[in-house]
């Protein structure tokens, strides 16, 4: 019987980052080895999580044994920002905007900033000829992209480049459309591409059922100009600003239905991907027959296959920026906002980001938990926290949710603490600079929980 895969695909050279060691896939074990060992080993506290998490010290009945000599010491915990290009903030289109967000990152105890500058296919910087820029970028003149970087670096704070990868937003003018043609755009299930799609929603009779998660134009990842221009731009992006500490990819997945579909494999509900010339490169690849020239009403063909071929379209895009990107910036640190329900974007949006983490194309996983309900806020992040890969996650939170009760911000934040990640998120600088009550709330110092 082959065995199960869980380090991705591989198809590019990045060493996988250390992992903590998931004993729970020992626990047949523990009862022999409790016979022979247990006068030379403590007992296991009874509030660790599966995999080897802990709550917060505060929390252990004992305090933890002191490292022993020539360990090093933990990293220090992290806060990051997310910091919108086209907010109400909009940092880059003024340079006089950058020394109060550095203040401001600085009274919010972050660490990190995750600076949009690559939005709806268009660049917040001097970029190159072939990528298209956002309204009041000059070709020549004060670059503030690079004011801001040294501005942040000079007071110890981190800057990622904050990259939206497959959304144009709602750009149906998007020179990359002019550059490569509508086939570029996602074609959903009955063939009809979203360039087409009134008002970037479903049309009737589906609108009477099913409505788009995030309205939009996305990107078809198993393009292949598509993949050639998306990597382009993020080479020349770290090279151009070699400054960047990270590389932060949002919007890596294909769009979302509301309500979800468990993708094809019951032909129910709607899926993308289905552009003539991505079907043609899917029966190349595989020898499989078209999943849906010829077949009855609902039906795809191999859905399974299907399924998993959409799904390694966006895991090679991911694995070939970070190659290209890493090549080109050793060091640079790979992160991405993902979707916090793991199942859902793994059967509904091909986005399987914990695969992304075990193969070590991500260093870092940010799942957007943006929630008012705090019960299910707890359990999303006790099942994050119980991954063997939990330190390399850093939950984000909604914090705009409550710019009118902070207090209910900060509840949630305990909560994201007692799991004792490596980081935490908040969303966005521009809320809490809109907020005065939200910026109070959070302006405390930040520790290792």
């Amino acid at each position: 019987m082959p065995s199960i895969e869980s380090e991705g695909t591989h198809s590019y050279r990045v060493t996988a980052l250390p992992r903590t060691l998931d004993r729970s896939r020992f626990a047949w074990l523990l009862p022999t080895l409790a016979l022979l060992i247990a006068a030379a080993l403590p007992a296991c506290s009874p509030d660790e999580f599966p995999g080897g998490r802990k709550l917060a010290p505060e929390a252990l009945s004992e305090p933890e044994a002191p490292a022993i000599d020539g360990t090093p010491d933990p990293e220090p915990y992290a806060r990051g920002l997310w910091i919108l290009a086209e907010g109400s903030v909009r940092v880059l289109d003024d340079a006089t905007r950058i020394d109060p967000l550095v203040q401001r990152a600085l009274a919010l105890g972050a660490t990190d900033l995750f600076v949009q500058v690559y939005r709806g296919g268009r660049a917040f910087y001097p970029g190159p000829d072939f990528v298209e820029r956002a309204p009041g970028v000059a070709e020549t003149g004060p670059d503030t992209l690079r004011m801001l970087l040294d501005a942040a670096h000079g007071q110890g704070l981190r800057v990622h480049a904050w990259v939206n990868v497959l959304s144009l937003s709602t750009r149906r003018d998007a020179r990359m459309i002019e550059d490569l043609g509508r086939e570029i755009i996602l074609v959903d299930r009955q063939r009809r591409s979203l360039l087409d799609y009134p008002d970037f929603d479903l049309p009737e009779p589906d609108r009477r059922f099913y409505r788009m998660g995030t309205r939009g134009l996305y990107l078809d990842p198993a393009s292949p100009a598509v993949r050639e221009r998306t990597i382009a731009t993020f080479r020349d992006l770290v090279l151009r600003y070699p400054e960047f500490d990270g590389l932060h990819l949002d919007y890596i997945r294909h769009p979302g239905v509301l309500p979800f579909s468990p993708g094809s494999r019951f032909g129910v509900g709607l899926d993308f991907g289905y552009g003539e010339a991505s079907r043609a490169l899917y029966r190349a690849e595989t020898g499989n027959p078209d999943p849906i020239d010829g077949a009855p009403p609902g039906v795809v063909r191999r859905s399974n296959d299907w399924d998993e071929w959409q799904r390694r379209q966006v895991t090679t895009l991911v694995e070939e920026i970070a190659q290209e990107t890493r090549t080109a910036r050793p060091g640079l640190v790979l992160s991405a906002a993902v979707i916090a329900y793991v199942d859902r974007a793994y059967l509904s949006l091909a986005q399987d980001w914990r695969r992304w983490l075990e193969s070590g194309a991500l260093d870092l996983a940010m799942p957007m938990i943006y929630t008012v309900d705090d019960r299910l806020l707890r359990y999303q992040l006790e099942d994050l926290a119980g991954w063997p890969l939990a330190d390399r996650i850093w939950p984000g939170l909604g914090s705009w949710l409550f710019a009118e009760n902070p207090k209910r911000a900060l509840a949630q934040l305990d909560l994201l603490r007692g799991a004792v990640f490596s980081g935490e998120m908040l969303f966005s600088d521009d809320a809490i600079a809109d907020s005065p009550a939200l910026f109070e709330a959070f302006a405390k110092p930040v520790s290792n929980p």
